[in-house]
């Protein structure tokens, strides 16, 4: 029985370091999945902030069709290169982004518009009526 043992036992250590090699080999590829996401949401959520603000701005300059898109993806490769280059967005996607991003933002003001434009009116007839 002690033959067998001492014959074993080089090999058992050898897949006990096979073992212990398997699990770490499992710990960084799980940490570097979950980290690699965390990464890729923060560079989607930098795009998609520097392309709402490249849309503030264009609306604001009251720029539309190609100008205002320009405006936006040229804003956005400016203020986020690594978000760009780490997701690797096609142009035509980065295009359609603008656009969506363009259009919130026109609806958003003509949403504050119209409410603004309410407000007004309640206040009028409000002191019309105080009066």
């Amino acid at each position: 029985m002690q033959t067998i043992i001492n014959a074993a036992a080089p090999h058992l250590l050898e897949l006990i370091g096979l073992a212990i090699t398997a699990i770490i080999g499992w710990g960084v590829r799980q940490a570097s999945k979950r980290w690699g996401i965390e990464i890729q949401a923060s560079h989607r959520e930098a795009l998609h902030w520097a392309l709402y603000t490249a849309a503030q701005l264009a609306i604001k300059h009251e720029l539309t069709g190609k100008a205002a898109v320009d405006l936006v993806l040229e804003y956005a490769r400016r203020s986020v290169p690594d978000a760009i280059g780490n997701l690797k967005p096609s142009a035509e996607v980065l295009t359609d982004l603008a656009r969506a991003k363009l259009e919130q933002v026109a609806a958003e003001k003509a949403k504050d518009a119209a409410t603004g434009a309410v407000d007004q009116l309640t206040e009028a007839l409000r002191r019309a009526g105080a009066a």
